[in-house]
């Protein structure tokens, strides 16, 4: 397609989307069912006006999905209630960390079983495929910053973790592969890919959110003429934390996650110290502060990261759409993302929840909305640029789009029914 072309389409489905927002809704699919159809329509699959191929343009769709993954998590991190304790985050914890390392095993031991795999690759296509994803599993995720339901909150708040959490996982299926340097007795992957880089990005991230959140405050009170940009400031700070983790082999993705939420959290802080003493005790009493009544960074920022990451994903998922051939699709894919949705994350959720506090009826709901999608894409692409053999890497492309288009399809078509039936059963 020409550069024309491309305007063309997308502009007109931009409109589209934006003139029948309400019908969309109200209607059984999600936007993300739309885009690829559109993409299908258009791609390979259909007309064969445009193919993305995701091999030789490797470098390019790594940098979008980065970008992507990161306004999204972001957005979701902002939305995040606060304060943070250990009682609310305990399900998401033990989703992003014991079901992600579960979820890892189990795909990876059915790719090297039954698909025949190599254990390297079998576990890389077990990071790939593990975490759920911030950027497309909207109908389930926070809405704004007072949300409060437990489901959306844990998926959120487990999408944002785990983001982060799976790199490690990645990193080992590389250094199976050769790609990587694991040390003796993997201590090295241990000492630095697990510990060192995770603990170091909450540090980061939770260091210069409270900063920027103290500065702001600092500004908008003691100098009240002094104007500032919200907007600005948020992709700011996901620059910089973003920037710095990578200079000390920290993750990124959680370090951008804990930036997000330490902004709020210390910007809600700071605002409820000026409340007066009854609504301050009633807001410790509800561990959820009122609203400040005071623009923040966090709040202010918002609406731009959600314009972003809604244009993000028409973009992305038109290219999946545009990656796939009618032979493209086989039963090893099927069945593997069958495994996905209906035994490992299952398998995976209940597991990792054993013990909780969480319902059964939230229990069962996370355990089928566990969306793949931009971040799969992500980690995939990372491992072929740095390094990937090409018939490996063709191989895992096959698998990952199969499961992410079908994760698309299946949980779009459920979403809305299910979480309706979910909230009236709720309110009952």
């Amino acid at each position: 397609m020409t550069n024309a072309q491309w305007f063309l389409l997308v502009g007109v489905l931009m409109l589209a989307m934006g003139l029948t927002a309400s019908t969309i809704r109200r209607s059984p699919v999600t936007t993300a069912m739309i885009y690829l159809a559109v993409g299908l329509a258009f791609g390979p699959t259909g007309l064969g006006a445009f193919h993305f191929n995701p091999l030789k343009e490797a470098r390019l769709l790594e940098a979008l999905t980065e970008v992507a993954v990161l306004i999204s998590l972001f957005a979701a991190g902002v939305k995040m209630p606060v304060p943070v304790t250990w009682r609310r985050w305990r399900t998401p914890f033990m989703l992003a960390t014991a079901s992600m390392a579960i979820t890892v095993a189990m795909i990876a031991g059915f790719a090297h079983l039954a698909l025949g795999l190599p254990l390297g690759a079998a576990v890389l296509l077990g990071a790939v495929l593990a975490p759920t994803d911030p950027v497309l599993a909207t109908e389930v995720q926070v809405r704004h910053p007072g949300d409060r339901d437990r489901l959306r909150f844990g998926l959120t708040c487990e999408a944002g973790m785990n983001d982060g959490s799976a790199f490690p996982f990645v990193m080992l299926g590389m250094g199976l592969l050769g790609l990587h340097e694991l040390g003796d007795f993997a201590l090295r992957w241990v000492l630095l890919d697990v510990i060192w880089a995770t603990v170091a990005g909450i540090v980061i991230g939770i260091v210069f959110g409270s900063l920027l959140g103290r500065l702001v405050w600092y500004l908008r009170h003691q100098r009240p003429a002094h104007g500032l940009l919200d907007d600005f400031l948020g992709l700011g700070l996901i620059g910089v934390v973003y920037g710095v983790s990578e200079l000390f082999a920290a993750w990124g993705f959680l370090a951008v996650f804990f930036a997000a939420v330490a902004l709020r959290h210390t910007e809600l802080r700071l605002a409820r110290a000026l409340q007066p003493e009854p609504e301050r005790l009633q807001a410790d009493e509800e561990a959820a502060p009122h609203d400040p009544g005071v623009p923040t960074v966090s709040e202010g920022s918002l609406v731009f990261k959600e314009h972003l990451e809604r244009l993000s994903e028409i973009l992305l998922i038109l290219l999946v759409g545009g990656t796939l051939f009618l032979d493209s699709w086989s039963w090893r894919g099927v069945a593997l993302a069958l495994f996905v949705f209906l035994v490992a994350r299952p398998v995976s959720v209940v597991a990792g929840l054993a013990g909780s506090r969480a319902s059964w009826r939230i229990r069962g709901m996370a355990a089928w909305f566990g969306v793949r999608g931009i971040g799969s894409l992500y980690y995939l692409m990372y491992a072929i640029v740095h390094g990937l053999p090409e018939p490996v890497a063709l191989e895992l492309i096959h698998y990952t789009l199969i499961v992410v288009t079908l994760s698309i399809v299946v949980h779009g078509i459920s979403v809305k029914p299910a979480m309706r039936r979910f909230w009236r059963r709720e309110a009952v």
